[in-house]
Parts: C-alpha cells; sequence; structure tokens
C-alpha cells in the first residue's frame, strides 16, 4: 500500500486565516499611506502652481494671470498641464482643482474627491503663497 501524502482541510484552514489575519492588518495602513501620498501631491501641485502664478505676475507687472491658459499657454509654459477646472471624473491622484485668477490676486483650491478615502481636507492656496490647512 502506498501512503498518500499532503495536506489536510485543517491545515489549509489554517493558512488561509494567518493570510487573512495579515490581509487585514497591511490592508488599511496601506490605504493611509495611499491617502498621505495624495495629500502630498495636492499640496506639492499647489505650492506649483503658485510658483507659476507668482512668477507670471514677476515677468508681467505684478499683474496675475486671469487664467490658466496664461500660464500653460506662454512660451516657454510656467506650468505643462492644465489642473484648473478639473472634475472629479478626470481627478489627479484623487483631487480636483478648483482656480480663481484675478489680475491682483488667485486662489486655487484642491479638493479630494471623497474625503477619506482620496484625501483627508481641501487644501486652498493664495496670493503670496499662502497654503491652508498648513503643512
Amino acid at each position: 500500500m502506498r501512503r498518500q501524502t499532503g495536506f489536510t482541510l485543517v491545515e489549509i484552514m489554517i493558512v488561509v486565516a494567518i493570510i487573512a489575519l495579515l490581509a487585514a492588518i497591511a490592508i488599511p495602513n496601506l490605504l493611509r499611506a495611499r491617502i498621505s501620498a495624495n495629500d502630498a501631491l495636492a499640496k506639492s501641485t499647489l505650492r506649483s502652481l503658485s510658483t507659476a502664478a507668482e512668477t507670471f505676475a514677476t515677468a508681467n507687472s505684478g499683474n496675475y494671470p486671469t487664467e490658466i491658459s496664461d500660464l500653460t499657454g506662454a512660451t516657454p509654459p510656467y506650468i505643462n498641464k492644465a489642473y484648473c477646472g478639473s472634475s472629479a471624473s478626470d481627478a489627479i491622484s484623487g483631487f480636483w482643482y478648483d482656480c480663481t485668477f484675478n489680475v491682483g490676486s488667485y486662489s486655487i483650491d484642491a479638493e479630494p474627491v471623497t474625503v477619506g478615502t482620496s484625501g483627508t481636507t481641501t487644501f486652498t492656496i493664495t496670493t503670496g503663497g499662502v497654503l491652508t490647512p498648513p503643512s
């Protein structure tokens, strides 16, 4: 007679339970890391947009751009991508951006598509590079 070897159902169930336990611990940490990365990217994008607007004003007698195309359409462009006016359907790393440009000021918002899932809060940067909430 030949003795067959292999895993019993109980052994397989124990392995599955251990894998499920490890996944239950690891997945929330990975999601938090993703949200944190999205927040950091949103703040970085706001700072880049602010720098572009301030540089534009320096080159144009203190007048800020009146629309995003002033920054993307210049030669060379101040920024390469028109972040403003995006909606939840075309969000960038979980955030959409809303820009308000005037000759004398600007305000740019980065709002998470879903608070708590794609980002933690809405960030705003205004004339002079003032970011709220602070980093």
